[in-house]
């Protein structure tokens, strides 16, 4: 079993060089690869309280021990594609987004936005107030196009909006939709992730006000059928 979850981490990484070695052979001047925050902080030797730049990598081992598979995918995934872009010579730019959020364009709900809904959903009275590092999915699909176009991108990205405490999330969901049911207490928790998108604001990127993407993600559960 343990085996088999473990190829789960060597298949992103295959279909990433593949897709790569099609891209050079079709001479693609640039190619911009999302990858995930999940290879940016799962790092040991990250100063704690220091904010996560592109600089931090998610430790291979670490990931490899927790069995943190997706950790691991996206991490070695991304360093094969630098790898293979300094081998070669394709210019290649990568994007790790934070938890993504935002409008649905399919009537399933992925593992993000389940998150949303179930604060929404009032399923647990207590929750963790942690903080939350999120991006809204039409920010992340802008910050692809820029980091495409934009000359002057290089390297990796993070791209995450303001951080936010959940319990403060909540209370922006219970202003705009007041008729859910919304857990009633917070636990506070130790080790809060911080990311920065300073490098990628600095390329020009902007992204939307939490309570725009926190309100079309609702309207687009309700319209979907996945929230009554």
């Amino acid at each position: 079993m343990l085996l088999a979850l473990s190829l789960l981490a060597d298949q992103p990484v295959t279909g990433t060089l593949n897709v790569l070695k099609a891209c050079y052979e079709a001479k693609v001047k640039r190619v911009v690869i999302v990858s995930s925050c999940a290879a940016v902080f799962n790092n040991p030797n990250w100063p704690k309280g220091k904010v996560f730049t592109e600089d931090s990598w998610s430790d291979e081992d670490l990931c490899r021990k927790g069995e943190d598979w997706y950790f691991l995918s996206k991490t070695l995934a991304e360093r094969e594609a630098f790898a293979y872009a300094a081998k070669t010579g394709l210019d290649i730019v990568t994007i790790c987004p934070s938890l993504v959020i935002g409008p649905l364009m399919q009537s399933t709900v992925n593992t993000s936005s389940n998150i949303l809904l179930n604060y929404l959903k009032g399923e647990r009275d207590t929750v963790e107030n942690k903080l939350r590092n999120l991006v809204d999915v039409r920010d992340v699909a802008d910050a692809l196009l820029l980091a495409y176009e934009n000359p002057e991108a290089s390297g990796r990205y993070i791209c995450s909006s303001v951080p936010v405490k959940v319990s403060d999330m909540i209370s922006i969901l219970k202003t705009l939709y007041p008729m859910y049911t919304y857990p009633k207490n917070f636990t506070e928790v130790e080790g809060n992730t911080i990311y920065s998108s300073e490098k990628l604001q600095k390329l020009g990127w902007t992204f939307r006000p939490l309570e725009k993407t926190l309100g079309d993600s609702v309207e687009s559960y309700r319209a979907s059928g996945v929230l009554n």
